[in-house]
């Protein structure tokens, strides 16, 4: 699996692209708030996207959605249903913590489950339920690489579980179902290095 990511917006949220090097098929996930650059990237890289991946229903991770849904309209958009309230209110929230206007986000195509499989090419990746969070907050991983959105940082860092729909306890599960895959894979969060 190749992968390349990128900080971008405010908040430097980081969006990866992930590609099967033989067929070319890739993932967008978390497209944060730059759609036509993805976009770009996606063309320049000569990709086929096949799904666009929300690990979690924060604005500052996907704002770039209606961008990507209009250059590319045949390929859904991905979350755990448990967010959808999150995306729902992402324009109203962006507002009202980065004090600036956005264009609707669009309704996810499909949502995921624990244990469910995104293939692109030759390569898979599970998925796994960490609400903490948020309630709808998921990890992907295969053998060698997990994408935990903003579940788990760098230096053991974790997301904030002091919002009104966050659960410390719930993180604290999570957190334990993500130790459990370590082993020697790679991980990419959703803000930060990779580690």
């Amino acid at each position: 699996m190749q992968i390349e990511t990128f900080s971008l917006g405010q908040l430097a949220t980081n969006c990866y692209l992930a590609w099967c090097e033989k067929t070319r098929e890739a993932i967008v996930i978390d497209p944060a708030d730059e759609g036509g650059f993805i976009s770009e990237k996606i063309l320049e890289l000569d990709l086929k996207p096949v799904a666009i991946i929300i690990t979690h229903g924060h604005f500052d991770h996907l704002l770039g959605l209606l961008e990507l849904k209009l250059n590319f309209s045949q390929v859904p958009i991905m979350m755990y249903e448990a967010d959808l309230f999150l995306v729902k209110s992402a324009k109203k929230r962006t507002q009202h913590w980065l004090k600036m206007q956005v264009d609707p986000v669009p309704i996810p195509d499909i949502f995921l489950k624990e244990g469910d499989k995104i293939k692109f090419g030759q390569e898979t990746l599970t998925v796994l339920h960490t609400p903490g969070h948020t309630p709808g907050s998921i990890c992907l991983y295969n053998d060698g690489a997990i994408f935990t959105g903003d579940t788990l940082f760098a230096g053991g860092v974790i997301g904030r579980t002091d919002l009104s729909y966050s659960s410390p306890k719930h993180m604290s599960q999570s957190l334990t179902k993500v130790k459990e895959l370590l082993g020697s894979k790679q991980m990419y969060a959703g803000h930060g290095d990779s580690f």
